[in-house]
């Protein structure tokens, strides 16, 4: 803990975290910091983290119970709490999305932990949605404040079906074997903090009581605040590398620019609670059961 060092990266979001090794097991004095570091900067990016997938699944015990791989995704061989993210498993996740939002409780915290890296390219976007949120002009506010979103795993792909291959069409068939459906509030309150962000992203497509249509207007409206540039961290990664992000208050993005060469992260994500809006009121399923996937963080 005394040599435990967190130095910003930028104005906005995310810190570098130096002075722990976070393959051993920590005091609670060191998880408190790293979790009041977290509420803070709401990405963590920690080098030289000498972790197996025992190791990064024990690092995210600290944390709270950890969920299953993935709702539909088939897990890590041997590790059933571990996803791969895998160039060879598909295109890249090059969307915005915050992880597993079409289910009750999304993953209060995810972490990716580098395995294979490209020679360039592959970097990671991570959006402040607090930040996002106090961007919003006051009308905005107002309005984002009232508003619901249903999220789904089983959405409108941007791609035409006579440009999706036979594997692809696979993926996309195994994500989609179980429908979700969940209604959460656009403007979630966190837990911990109390700050309020914009909990939308790629699995929001459609807001309560509006059309398809003008859901989307009002969504790309919104999500144009979570992307701007001085919201983002853009993470470069190396060999050996962690990052913790905040998925409660933050949206990211896996940047298509390697040309297809080979890209490994592994996942282990935190349990999270189910979302509650500024009006008190708590998300709700509509379709899906994932206790399978996790249980809700006390």
């Amino acid at each position: 803990m005394a040599d435990l060092e967190i130095t910003k990266v930028t104005a906005n979001i995310g810190a570098r975290v130096s002075g722990v090794d976070i393959s051993r097991p920590l005091d609670d004095a060191t998880v408190a910091a790293l979790r009041e570091a977290l509420n803070t900067h709401k990405t963590l990016l920690f080098d030289d983290v000498n972790l197996d997938d025992a190791g990064q699944q024990a690092f995210a015990r600290h944390f709270g119970d950890i969920t299953g791989a993935h709702p539909t995704v088939p897990a890590v061989d041997g590790a059933p709490n571990v996803l791969p993210v895998d160039s060879e498993g598909g295109r890249a996740a090059n969307n915005w999305h915050t992880d597993v939002t079409f289910v009750l409780n999304p993953p209060q915290a995810s972490t990716l932990r580098s395995i294979t890296i490209p020679p360039y390219g592959g970097e990671t976007l991570i959006a402040n949605a607090a930040a996002a949120y106090r961007d919003l002009p006051e009308p905005l506010r107002r309005l984002a404040d009232t508003l619901w979103a249903e999220h789904t795993n089983d959405y409108d792909y941007a791609v035409p079906e006579e440009a999706i291959d036979e594997t692809e069409a696979a993926r996309r068939a195994r994500f989609t074997s179980i429908t979700y459906r969940t209604v959460h509030p656009v403007v979630r309150v966190h837990p911990l903090t109390g700050e309020r962000g914009l909990f939308i992203g790629g699995f929001a497509q459609r807001i309560v009581g509006l059309s398809k249509g003008e859901s989307r207007k009002v969504l790309d409206l919104l999500q144009a605040y979570v992307t701007r540039p001085e919201n983002l961290v853009r993470w470069r990664w190396s060999p050996n590398q962690l990052v913790l992000f905040d998925n409660r208050i933050t949206q990211h993005y896996a940047v298509d620019n390697y040309d297809g060469l080979p890209r490994r992260l592994h996942r282990v994500t935190v349990a999270g609670d189910i979302p509650v809006g500024v009006d008190g009121k708590e998300s709700y399923a509509i379709e899906g059961d994932a206790s399978h996937y996790t249980t809700v963080a006390a």
